[in-house]
């Protein structure tokens, strides 16, 4: 596989910047590493099993990291930790749309985001909301960079993104619990509160709610933001079961995109003074898990509501969606002729629905089927080979159109990974990935024009290494793209534009992850991708995919000097990008830097105070137009922003 990729090109203020923060004067004494480089296991391969041999790649931040960083929800903890550039959402609250390996403006349709083995994206343009899972919930995050289409289904050419909630993990926890709360800049106050209890004989309750509100650094920006959770399991030594149920509302002002001039002059202006939007969730779900010899069985059901209230200049725009959704998976592990084998095998239903209100309403509906089984034998050299096949049925109406279709679609991937010795594995993949229109997409395109699927064709070369005091991962990949699926302002015969199936598109790039411990008290963590999201042919040949950034770095230290003290801080850079097919506009490069000084004064108390883009730059990640050469329709980012915080434990 060959890639054309620029060359890293980082800016010098920033290497300063990053330098300060991960290699302080000051000699830091002997204390427990901040980071411990053990054995990772990961979730996003359907049932626990270590990172080391798999044939693909896998990017982890646990609980510890989360909280070190000073993270506030799922979303920034992804771009904070792992550099994945995001863009700020149009309702707010601290929502962002992250982006894994360049799809732009449909990124939340080309990735899958999975909490605690139920599949939670939405089949239309609404966007996941992460920032209503609690943050002190969450166990860890994975990242699967590259198609997870086999294990996952449609939509997961970009990656897949796996989050485990405490509970969601299984293991027993002692009873106990936690307080936290916060203010900061621009009247932020945040109230969190986590509670265990460890009832004896297998039974364990675990509950997480979070309160946050502020008035935000524009005009009509205000949001107000809640969060809960209960879950009630029990378990013995072969088997685990229980069920969770989960709320989360948000309440928030929407200030509205500005003018290149409007953000040149006042930021903090707003052009929407009027705008504003309720969102509200809820998901029960019901689990279980079995071993039975050689066998691993796991069930997992779900129904999620989601409500959307909103004034858009004027005009309300409502909606409810109900999702359903169901899966059951089995693992076996044999060995035969000194060869281990390990087989996957599972089902996945789910129905999605979505009643938009008013008199100009409608009813979109998506129903999909899928089966897949993966298989991975293990030499007893340590070489491994997977492969893995899916088979889906999925079928999407709409009232609005009167228009819906059925289709079939399968997904594929061949891998292998082999052992160099001294910590050292290589691998390789290729497969075949998959989406269809969502119900959004189909109802908006030229007349008598149907969207055909989207096929991806994906290639990647990866390697890793572990080493004493620390671990590097490098990979290559590239996904060659046919009927890409987006909208199209210049898309013909449609007056303002339509959904179409785009001429042939690429993405290829280099990603490196290293984590290393410089000292048993300090250790640094670095991000950085090269990528290219273009067309290869067609009316915008040459030209990128707008919205996607050729140049991501994220660099964090985290530093204990002294017992009960620690320094966190880290640099995110992300380049140039267009916001327009013509590529005549550039969004220009952005570094943010942030910090956090944590005291544990007590055995069971923590005060910390932190700050976000330390130095104070004006920018913006999102986005939509270009007129006369000027990026416009821009949703500005905060400036300088402090926050200080107290965490009690019991």
């Amino acid at each position: 596989m060959t890639t054309n990729v620029p060359f890293l090109r980082v800016p010098a203020g920033l290497l300063a910047a990053a330098a300060a923060l991960a290699f302080p004067s000051v000699h830091a004494q002997s204390q427990p590493a901040p980071q411990t480089l053990r054995e990772t296991r990961v979730q996003a391969t359907r049932f626990a099993e270590p990172a080391e041999s798999l044939p693909l790649g896998v990017s982890v931040i646990t609980a510890e990291e989360i909280r070190a960083s000073g993270a506030t929800s799922v979303n920034e903890a992804v771009m904070r930790l792992l550099g994945v550039p995001g863009r700020q959402d149009l309702y707010g609250g601290g929502e962002y749309s992250l982006d894994l390996r360049g799809f732009g403006t449909t990124a939340d349709s080309n990735q899958v985001v999975v909490l605690d083995g139920i599949r939670i994206s939405e089949a239309d343009l609404g966007g996941t909301r992460l920032a209503g899972i609690p943050i002190d919930s969450v166990e860890s995050i994975e990242v699967l960079r590259g198609s997870g289409a086999v294990l996952y289904g449609e939509g997961a050419t970009g990656g897949v993104i796996v989050i485990t909630t405490k509970a969601g993990r299984g293991r027993q926890q002692a009873s106990g619990g936690s307080l936290y709360g916060a203010v900061g800049s621009d009247g932020l106050r945040d109230l969190r509160g986590s509670a265990t209890l460890n009832a004896g004989n297998g039974f364990l309750l675990d509950a997480h709610a979070q309160h946050r509100e502020s008035d935000g650094f524009r005009d009509n920006q205000r949001s107000d933001a809640q969060a809960g959770t209960v879950s009630g399991q029990w378990s013995n030594d072969w088997l685990r079961f229980g069920a969770r149920v989960s709320q989360d509302r948000l309440d928030a002002r929407l200030p509205g995109a500005l003018s290149a001039a409007q953000y040149a002059a006042d930021p903090t202006q707003a052009s929407r003074p009027d705008d504003s939007a309720t969102i509200r969730g809820e998901r029960v779900s019901a689990f279980a898990q079995a071993e039975l010899g050689a066998w691993q069985l796991a069930l997992d059901a779900s129904r999620r509501e989601k409500e959307l209230r909103s004034v858009n200049s004027g005009f309300a725009y409502d909606y409810d969606i109900v999702s359903d959704t169901w899966g059951v998976r089995a693992r076996h592990e044999g060995t035969f002729s000194g060869a281990k084998n390990v087989l996957v095998l599972g089902a996945d239903i789910s129905e999605w629905q979505r009643d938009v209100l008013g008199f100009f309403g409608s009813t979109a509906t998506q129903r999909s089927r899928g089966f897949y089984a993966k298989d991975d034998v293990t030499l007893a050299g340590g070489t491994r080979f997977s492969l893995g096949a899916r088979t889906e049925r999925i079928r999407k109406d709409s009232t609005s159109s009167g228009t819906g279709f059925s289709d079939r679609q399968q997904a594929w991937e061949l891998g292998v990974s082999h052992p160099f010795g001294a910590g050292w594995t290589g691998y390789a993949r290729v497969g075949r990935s998959f989406r269809l229109a969502n119900v959004d997409e189909f109802n908006f395109t030229a007349p008598g024009v149907a969207l055909r699927p989207q096929v991806s064709r994906d290639a990647e070369l990866g390697t890793r290494w572990s080493y004493a005091s620390g671990k590097v991962e490098a990979r290559l990949y590239r996904s060659a793209l046919t009927d890409e699926i987006g909208f199209d302002p210049a898309a013909a015969g449609a007056l303002f534009g339509a959904n179409v199936n785009f001429d042939p598109t690429r993405r290829q790039g280099l990603e490196v992850d290293w984590n290393h411990a410089v000292t048993p008290a300090f250790g640094v963590r670095v991000h950085a991708a090269l990528r290219q999201a273009t067309f290869r042919s067609g009316p915008y040949a040459g030209n990128d995919v707008p919205l996607v950034p050729r140049r991501t770095v994220a660099l964090r230290g985290d530093w204990v000097p002294v017992a009960g003290h620690r320094l966190s801080g880290g640099v995110n850079w992300v380049s140039s990008q267009h916001p327009d097919y013509a590529n005549a506009c550039t969004m220009p490069s952005y570094a943010t830097a942030d910090a956090r000084y944590a005291w544990q004064f007590h055995p069971r108390a923590e005060l910390a105070v932190g700050v976000t883009n330390l130095f104070d730059r004006q920018i913006y990640t999102q986005a939509f137009a270009c007129a006369g050469g000027q990026v416009t329709s821009i949703y500005p980012e905060a400036g300088r922003r402090f926050t200080a915080s107290l965490r009690v434990q019991f």
